[in-house]
């Protein structure tokens, strides 16, 4: 086409099964680019969306379509054109609620469109009485389709509702279960980390405990240390005074040992001097 895309969205695609009407057959391998395209040689507005190289959404919007939401993340509208039921699937909520705004704007254009060409063919005075009856006869031809379409819409959104719920019931079946495990599991490791810390908390008073004694204990030895210097401050004063108290007898007997050897030498003379005057006498 050559345009520019009016808005741009990502979405699985899905259509109607054209034989039950009442289930979904995927278009699209993964999620694929939908786009609002104007199409200026038409003068329309038009849904297209390619897979690879194959175009799954080729949809002409007219003033009559409507989107439906039929679940938290899933819309369809219906293609009498094509008769067809397109749906799409989103990643998030967010994008559906975008997705439905650029529609109903889409739709929107399409009706002024419209009006506008309506009001230019009276003007010019070229609507037909055979063209209108011709489009008469088309629609009225169309319409039981519309009418399957449509029949086929509402069992669709109220099946895929259904499934929808039940798989939103299921997931949230699943997420509390693994919600009450965890708690569980928390509760285990609170009360293992409890346990920890009321063990730590023991060891730490005993601890402080032991710590407590020890520190009296050192304060006691300190005591005794001090006595104990006290009473060495003491002998050794005393053993310094001894050692005065030895000095001055040595110096005492020192003396002694000089009067005794002066006496002893006083002696010898005095013998000596006794021996001349006895010899002095035995001569005489």
């Amino acid at each position: 086409m050559g345009e520019v895309p009016i808005f741009t969205s990502k979405a699985h695609v899905f259509v109607i099964d054209p034989v039950t009407k009442k289930s979904w057959i995927p278009s699209s391998r993964s999620a694929v680019a939908v786009n609002f395209f104007f199409d200026s040689a038409r003068r329309s507005y038009r849904i297209i969306s390619v897979d690879g190289t194959k175009a799954i959404i080729n949809s002409t919007v007219t003033p009559d379509m409507v989107f439906t939401k039929t679940s938290a993340k899933f819309g369809q509208w219906a293609d009498v054109r094509a008769n067809t039921v397109y749906g799409l699937g989103f990643a998030t909520d967010v994008l559906l609620s975008k997705f439905t705004e650029h529609f109903e704007d889409i739709r929107e254009r399409a009706t002024d469109l419209s009006d506008q060409k309506e009001i230019r063919a009276t003007t010019n005075g070229e609507v037909e009485t055979d063209d209108s009856d011709t489009r008469s006869a088309k629609k009225e031809e169309l319409q039981p389709d519309d009418e399957m379409l449509s029949s086929a819409s509402d069992d669709s959104r109220s099946t895929n509702q259904s499934i929808q719920e039940l798989k939103s019931l299921k997931i949230s079946h699943d997420r509390l279960k693994l919600a009450l495990a965890q708690s569980t599991a928390n509760s285990k490791k609170w009360e293992t980390e409890l346990q920890a810390l009321k063990n730590t908390n023991a060891r730490l008073t005993t601890a402080l405990q032991e710590s407590m004694s020890n520190v009296d204990q050192w304060h006691r030895q300190l005591t005794l240390y001090k006595e104990e210097n006290e009473q060495f401050k003491k002998k050794i004063k005393e053993l310094e005074n001894d050692k005065n108290k030895g000095a001055e007898l040595n110096d005492r007997v020192a003396d002694l040992k000089r009067e005794m050897e002066k006496l002893h030498k006083e002696n010898s003379e005095k013998s000596q001097e006794c021996n001349m005057l006895q010899q002095r006498i035995g001569v005489l």
